[in-house]
């Protein structure tokens, strides 16, 4: 047989890191069923027109196509590459069977045929949370999403992450203010501000969008504006501006670093980021993008924001406000550092020991009860010593051995289970008995994040 050789950019966890990733998607979805979001989940194919950018393939699509078509098909399927474009489609397709505003979170697998790298896979899963509505939506669904995700990441045992938002409208409007008639170039202009020095930024303004050097410097003070709370508000202000739409965007935004700051505790940070763009031609409003702190390097680890034309039938528009958390960006790099580990790598709890083949009834019956009562557990393979049993256990990651023993008079069974890390063993009933509740189940240990 051939050496088997990994696939870049495909990653597969093992037991205990799986057990992490399960805990993570199951703590997310827990809190996006507390506000109230509803789950849906969507096929894995979409048709490539639809799939497609303005009419054009993207190169990192993935296509379908059936090994035995003709050699001169032409493949119309490709895999989705976010969880976006599906939903927009979904929300199409089944608007007559939804009641919005429709709360919807999404937990799934996406493709893209990108060049791998660290925090960027050809597979990976994301975790969406989106508010959709039927021609409107109003504003207060942005700080109600926007909330929702930072409960969602606090509650998570990962590093502290940053929430950094802006508003398209507070852009535009302040640009418009100025007297600046190709917005999007100077975003794309100011956005190489992490690459350049100021200088030449503002070079680059006065050449490629015609600005004036006074105007070139006020866009640079806008992007250097990054604040924890709504002092940003007078900072632009004082910066000397004025537009009705960017009116608009200090207030929304005002409120979204207000909400979230409400509900942000200790494991989340929420700052105004007057730099941050985030999808040009696609966003709206409120935009965010959410960075982990340590982990710098993988850029953003989510984002989203408001889009007012999600969906359309050519009758009815779908404006809706969403953001999204990469599962697979976040988790994969710490596992690999060792920051997140599972407690164990199987679901058992206990290990029932086995004194003989005779006996494996007995221990079947044991596993039986505990069972009945959610406890995972297992019968040992074979009997052994149970010392080697006991090991086994050990090398598993069980954290307790149940021994059945049968009275050799009376046939009379008696049970008794151990702590194989503290060596307690003490007298219990299968009917009775349960572990301490951090024991039901693998947990997330954690470490410190590499300096």
């Amino acid at each position: 047989m051939s050496k088997i050789s990994p696939l870049s950019g495909f990653p597969e966890l093992l037991p205990a890191q799986r057990a992490v990733e399960r805990e993570v998607i199951a703590s997310v979805s827990r809190t996006f069923e507390l506000h109230g979001f509803a789950n849906i989940e969507t096929r894995v194919v979409e048709p490539i027109e639809r799939l497609a950018k303005g009419g054009e393939v993207d190169k990192e699509i993935y296509v379908l196509q059936r090994i035995a078509a003709e050699p001169d098909a032409k493949a119309d399927l490709g895999l989705h590459f976010d969880l976006t474009v599906p939903f927009a489609r979904y929300v199409l397709e089944h608007a007559g069977h939804l009641q919005f505003p429709f709360r919807r979170f999404q937990v799934q697998p996406a493709w893209r045929g990108e060049r791998p790298q660290e925090g960027r896979y050809r597979q990976f899963t994301q975790a969406d949370v989106d508010i959709v509505g039927r021609d409107e939506l109003p504003f207060h669904h942005d700080v109600e999403v926007m909330s929702v995700m930072v409960d969602a990441l606090g509650r998570l045992p990962i590093p502290r992450v940053s929430f950094q938002f802006n508003n398209r409208k507070l852009i535009q409007g302040f640009y418009r203010g100025l007297g600046i008639d190709d917005v999007t170039e100077a975003i794309r202009v100011i956005d190489k501000l992490d690459k350049l020095p100021e200088d030449e930024v503002a070079r680059l303004l006065v050449e490629r969008v015609g600005t004036t050097p006074g105007q070139a410097q006020r866009c640079l003070e806008l992007a250097t504006i990054r604040v924890p709370d709504t002092s940003f508000v007078e900072q632009v202000r004082a910066l000397g501006v004025s537009d009705e739409l960017l009116d608009q965007g200090l207030e929304e935004l005002a409120a979204v670093v207000e909400g979230c700051r409400a509900v942000a505790g200790d494991r989340v940070g929420v700052e105004a980021n007057l730099r941050i763009a985030r999808g040009l031609d696609y966003y709206t409003g409120t935009v965010v993008e959410i960075f982990m702190e340590g982990y710098e390097r993988l850029k953003s680890v989510g984002g989203g924001g408001r889009y007012d034309a999600l969906a359309s039938d050519g009758r009815t528009t779908y404006p809706g406000v969403g953001v999204s958390f990469g599962v697979s960006r976040t988790l994969v790099p710490l596992l690999a550092d060792g920051v997140l580990s599972g407690s164990r790598p199987v679901p058992s709890a206990v290990l029932v020991a086995l004194n003989t083949e005779d006996e494996r009834a007995a221990s079947t019956a044991v596993a039986a009860a505990l069972r009945a009562r959610d406890i995972a557990c297992e019968v040992a393979p074979e009997p052994a010593k149970f010392g080697k049993q006991i090991r086994f256990a050990e090398r598993r990651g069980i954290p307790f051995v149940w021994f059945v023993q049968a009275d050799a008079e009376t046939g009379q069974q008696s049970h008794q289970v151990k702590d194989i890390r503290s060596g307690e063993q003490v007298d219990a009933d299968p009917a009775t008995w349960a572990p301490p509740e951090a024991d039901l189940r693998p947990t997330i240990n954690t470490e410190e994040t590499p300096k």
